[in-house]
C-alpha cells in the first residue's frame, strides 16, 4: 500500500524558508491552539494536524535539523521528527502550558518533580498627590507577603533534617503515563508534585518553608508619573517554592486631582482671572505653577479664552529628556457688587462708547419691585 508523502515543514507551519525562529515558534503557537486534541475532543483529524505540525515543529525549531532538512528534505532530518516524543522537547511543555495551562502533559510543568517554582506576583494600589507626580518622590509602603522561614530557611524540614526522596515517584514529583499519541504526566499524589517528602515538619512553617509576614518597601516614584502607571519591584513578591526565585511587586499609582490644575498628558492647564480693565488696559499679573510663581504680561484689549504658554512649566517626560508646558486661559471676572463710584465710572465709560446706561433704580423703586 503506497505511503502518503509528508507535507513540507514549513508549509505545515504556515511560514516562510526564511522565517527567524521566534516567527516559527509563534506560528507553532498558533497551530497548537487550534488543533490541540483537548480543544478539539473526538476529532482524529485535529490530532493528526497537531501532531503533523508538532513535528515540524521538532524539526525547524532545531538549528542542526532545520539546516539538514533545508538541505536534504525530509530524507536529511533521518526521521527526527517521527514518532517524537513531546516529553523530551522542553519548548513543547512552554508553549502549550503558557496556552492553556496543560503544563503537565509533556512533564515540563513548572514546579514539578522538585523543579524550583517562582513566587507570585504581588500588587499594591498607591495614591499620590499631583505634585508627587509631577516631581517623584521616595515612598516606603508596608506589604504582608511570603517569606522564606529563617528557621528551616525554606526546606520546610525541622533543623538537622532533610526531606526524604518520595517512593511514589522516585523524586521526579510526576507519574508518567503514555495515551495515545501523548506522553502524559500528573503531579505524584504522594508528594504533591514536590519530589519530596517531609517526614519531621519545621515547627515555625509547619513544614510549608515559608511564612506571611510584613514588609516595609522603598518604592522610588520617577518624575512624571500619572494615574494608570505601573511600577515594576523586582524580587519584591511572595518568597518561590523549592529555592525558587522571589515574585515581584507591582505598584500602580493613582494620583489626586489638583485644586488648581489640570493635567492633558504633560502639560498643565490653569485659569487666570482677569478684571475688566487689566483686560482692556493690560497688566502684569502672577500666574501660580507647579514649579512656583511666574509673570507674565497681559497685553491690551485681551480677550476671555486667550491662553498664554510658560514654556517649561509642565510636567517633566518620564524619559527626562523634555518637560511640558504651562497654558494659562484668560477668564474676564465680572463683579456682581458695585460701589457707587465704581459704577458712575462705568456708567461714564458706557457714556463715552455711545451705550446708554440702564436707569438708576431709587430705593422705593427696588422695594417696589421686591414687594410686587
Amino acid at each position: 500500500m503506497p505511503t502518503t508523502a509528508k507535507r513540507d515543514y514549513y508549509e505545515v507551519l504556515r511560514v516562510t524558508r526564511d522565517a527567524s525562529q521566534a516567527e516559527i515558534k509563534k506560528a507553532y503557537r498558533k497551530l497548537a491552539l487550534e488543533l490541540h486534541p483537548d480543544k478539539n475532543p473526538d476529532n482524529p483529524h485535529a490530532e493528526e494536524a497537531f501532531k503533523e505540525a508538532s513535528e515540524a515543529y521538532s524539526v525547524l525549531s532545531d538549528s542542526d535539523k532545520r539546516s539538514r532538512y533545508d538541505r536534504f528534505g525530509h530524507q536529511g532530518v533521518d526521521g527526527a521528527g517521527v514518532n517524537f516524543d513531546p516529553s523530551q522537547f522542553t519548548d513543547f511543555a512552554d508553549i502549550l502550558g503558557d496556552l492553556f495551562g496543560f503544563g503537565d502533559i509533556f512533564g515540563g510543568g513548572r514546579g514539578r518533580g522538585g523543579r524550583t517554582r517562582k513566587g507570585a506576583d504581588l500588587r499594591f494600589d498607591l495614591e499620590i498627590s499631583f505634585e508627587e507626580a509631577v516631581f517623584g518622590k521616595e515612598e516606603s509602603i508596608d506589604i504582608v507577603r511570603s517569606a522564606n522561614c529563617e528557621t528551616c530557611e525554606g526546606s520546610g524540614s525541622r533543623p538537622g533534617t532533610d526531606p526524604i526522596v518520595c517512593r511514589g515517584c522516585g523524586g521526579s514529583g510526576q507519574i508518567r503515563y503514555t495515551q495515545g499519541f501523548f506522553a502524559m504526566a500528573r503531579p505524584c499524589p504522594n508528594c504533591g508534585g514536590a519530589g519530596r517528602v517531609i517526614e519531621d515538619p519545621c515547627n515555625d512553617c509547619d513544614g510549608a518553608g515559608r511564612i506571611r509576614r510584613a514588609d516595609t518597601i522603598s518604592v522610588r516614584i520617577p518624575a512624571g508619573v500619572d494615574t494608570g502607571t505601573r511600577l515594576r519591584i523586582a524580587g519584591a513578591g511572595d518568597a518561590g517554592s523549592s529555592g525558587g526565585p522571589p515574585g515581584d511587586l507591582y505598584v500602580f499609582l493613582h494620583v489626586r486631582p489638583h485644586d488648581s490644575f489640570i493635567r492633558k498628558d504633560y502639560d498643565i492647564h490653569s485659569e487666570v482671572r482677569l478684571s475688566y480693565t487689566q483686560a482692556v488696559l493690560g497688566a502684569e499679573i502672577v500666574v501660580p505653577t507647579v514649579h512656583g510663581e511666574e509673570k507674565i504680561r497681559i497685553p491690551p484689549g485681551t480677550q476671555p479664552g486667550k491662553r498664554f504658554r510658560l514654556r517649561d512649566k509642565g510636567v517633566p517626560h518620564v524619559n527626562g529628556r523634555n518637560t511640558g508646558d504651562h497654558w494659562a486661559h484668560v477668564q474676564i471676572y465680572v463683579p456682581t457688587n458695585l460701589s457707587s463710584e465704581q459704577r458712575a465710572a462705568l456708567e461714564r465709560l458706557a457714556s463715552v462708547e455711545g451705550e446708554v446706561p440702564p436707569p438708576r433704580e431709587s430705593f422705593l423703586d427696588r422695594l417696589r419691585n421686591l414687594l410686587l
